[in-house]
């Protein structure tokens, strides 16, 4: 299929149209049928992905095109006409996945397709007419026409993107296939006539990603290829880099100043500024003045084609007090709680992170400078006291405290749903008892491990676990169409919190329909 070095994406590939020739046989497994329908998912996943960086990429390349113009702005035009293609083609094809799917919901209990029943493949039977395509399929033949005569059209015959055209071209060849007959079959019909739905679609998903690969690589060739054009002198920018943003009253203010794209053939011939020439940079030395907002202004100047290219530049700088408080924030919410894991941040004004540190009952790094995490034992409040190192040694400390508050208590759910569920008496018979914290900034695991049962004119049926025991279903044999069925008295623990209880969990209510 391929000789070489593959990537993951087409090693999935090929591994799809493997299992595509497997499949001709008639009796369909039921883990061949799940095995598509999860290849599909990581279809749409990448797709997923591939799209976001796309967006980016053309982003990227739009920001360039405004502020350099030039081959970027040129790159920009033909980019954005494989965009329009990409997407209309791309659009197009999530309709057929539509068709596809017609008569398929996604299971509430799995999140997924039931892969395992979509082995037939009739919703793709108005794509043909006897031997050949009905109006919808040429359809399909007309938009992946279109699409290719749009991309040729954009890149033209420029040598860049040569390679990528004769890739769509191959990607999306729609020569009759010889099958294994040897007789020729329309293309469309040899890959999706009787073929399975999960099958099908997992084959219209790996169109989209053939579309997504190739706008990403066209996009990265007209960066590149723009880029090359706008190496020249020119389009250099002169930056000022500071050791530091933020300098105390009297301290030395350090740095340099370079072009946007620097390397050791890229040497001023003269630099007008505070500081001096050295390797290709200028490095800045001065003294800080007042508190408050500098400016460093000056001149590069360079020798291209046996003239003088001048490049000013302008740069601040900003003056900050000694500190004499830190700065101590929770990062979700003002208090810390109690049986969780809270996240500390610790900072000082004008003081590295690695020369901060903070100390308080429960409070242990985490693993990066100024980040903690914070576990409270009893009590109602906890001090965190922060000691910072200055660059020339001073000491500076401060301290705060925090409410120590207990994690308020969960409401009941059956299936996920909290209040008055509705259901028949079988739903209620399999379903599982939870518990979920509302308007609580942490994510935390919860876990039921027992309730009472209470329908009325019955006693209460008291369980351990999450789920209805066989008293409770043979209280729910004496239970009608109306009556409510209270699950209370919900004890729920955290999830690696031990034998930790959480507070009293209000109840959920099961109407019977």
């Amino acid at each position: 299929m391929a000789g070489g070095k593959l990537t993951p994406r087409q090693k999935m590939i090929n591994l799809m149209y493997l299992v595509f020739i497997a499949m001709l046989a008639m009796n369909m497994s039921k883990e061949v049928l799940s095995a598509f329908g999860l290849m599909n998912e990581k279809f749409e996943s990448a797709n997923a992905a591939s799209e976001q960086t796309n967006a980016a990429m053309l982003m990227s390349l739009d920001q360039k095109a405004a502020e350099a113009k030039g081959e970027f702005a040129i790159a920009a035009v033909t980019a954005h006409k494989v965009e329009g293609a990409s997407k209309e083609l791309y659009a197009f094809i999530g309709g057929l996945k539509g068709d596809v799917l017609k008569g398929f919901e996604v299971e509430k209990e799995t999140g997924k397709l039931p892969y395992e029943a979509m082995d037939k493949g009739d919703n793709l039977d108005t794509w043909f007419t006897g031997e050949g395509y009905s109006a919808k399929g040429k359809e399909v033949i007309a938009k992946i026409e279109k699409y290719k005569a749009t991309m040729k059209a954009a890149l033209g015959t420029d040598k860049k993107y040569a390679a990528i055209l004769a890739e769509v071209e191959k990607k999306f060849d729609l020569s009759d296939v010889k099958n294994k007959e040897g007789l020729k079959d329309k293309y469309l019909s040899y890959h999706f006539k009787g073929f399975p739905a999960v099958a099908s679609l997992a084959k219209l998903s790996a169109w989209q990603s053939d579309i997504e690969k190739t706008e990403s690589d066209i996009y990265s060739a007209a960066l590149g290829k723009a880029a090359v054009a706008a190496a020249s002198y020119s389009n250099y920018q002169a930056i000022v880099v500071l050791d530091k943003n933020a300098y105390f009253q009297g301290e030395k203010v350090t740095g340099k100043v370079v072009l946007g794209r620097y390397d050791e053939n890229t040497k001023p011939t003269s630099f007008e500024g505070p500081g001096k020439i050295e390797n290709g940079q200028a490095v800045i030395s001065l003294t800080a003045g007042g508190v408050g907002e500098q400016n460093i202004n000056g001149q590069f100047s360079f020798l291209e084609d046996g003239k003088n290219i001048p490049l000013k530049f302008k740069g601040t700088y900003v003056v900050v007090p000694r500190p004499n408080s830190a700065t101590i924030s929770a990062d979700k919410m003002n208090v810390v709680y109690r049986g969780v894991v809270n996240p500390i941040s610790v900072s000082f004004a004008g003081v590295d992170a690695n020369k901060i540190v903070a100390s308080a009952p429960g409070l242990v790094s985490a693993g990066k400078a100024g980040q903690y995490n914070m576990s409270p034992g009893q009590g109602t409040e906890t001090t965190i006291s922060v000691t910072g190192t200055l660059p020339n040694g001073d000491k500076v400390t401060d301290k705060k405290t925090f409410r120590i508050k207990g994690i308020p208590g969960p409401t009941g759910t059956i299936r996920g749903e909290m209040g008055v569920v509705k259901g028949p008496k079988s739903n209620l018979e399999i379903a599982t008892i939870g518990a979920k914290l509302l308007d609580f900034d942490f994510e935390v695991g919860l876990d039921v491990v027992g309730f009472n049962l209470k329908i009325t004119g019955q006693p209460t049926v008291v369980v351990a676990g999450n789920r209805l025991n066989a008293q409770c279903k043979s209280a729910l044999l004496k239970a009608g169409k109306g009556d409510q069925v209270t699950i209370s008295e919900i004890k729920t623990k955290l999830v690696g919190a031990g034998s930790y209880l959480l507070p009293r969990t209000a109840p959920v209510i099961y109407e019977i329909q």
